[in-house]
């Protein structure tokens, strides 16, 4: 499963996934209400049973054939401009929020 890092800022969250050696075509980014949903299938073939035993792997760690991965949004996100880009193996997503869910300046109150 790939590692993934959430940063919350004063516009927006950025999503980044640790999805190196992969190609950004198999990957599927879905909203359904407020549930993102990120997943990746290969359509590369990996090795069987039977090639596997011929290769004579002595160790076989990274066969990412599918994984899925989903997130809860908070309602004061802009679900229209979610932004997504795959560079250098890392997927990374934008996630502006709404205006109103925006941290205000510090505003001073006079006294009268």
């Amino acid at each position: 499963m790939p590692k993934v890092n959430i940063r919350e800022s004063d516009d927006d969250f950025s999503v980044e996934v640790a999805a190196p050696g992969m190609n950004k075509e198999d990957f599927h980014i879905s909203l359904d209400n407020d549930i993102l949903t990120i997943g990746y299938e290969t359509s590369r073939n990996f090795p069987n049973a039977e090639e596997e035993k011929e290769q004579q792997y002595s160790r076989r760690e990274f066969n990412y054939q599918s994984f899925k991965r989903t997130f809860h949004l908070p309602n004061t996100v802009e679900h229209e401009k979610i932004e997504a880009k795959y560079q250098e193996g890392i997927l990374s997503l934008t996630i502006p929020k709404k205006e109103e869910a925006k941290k205000k300046p510090i505003r001073r109150i006079s006294i009268s």
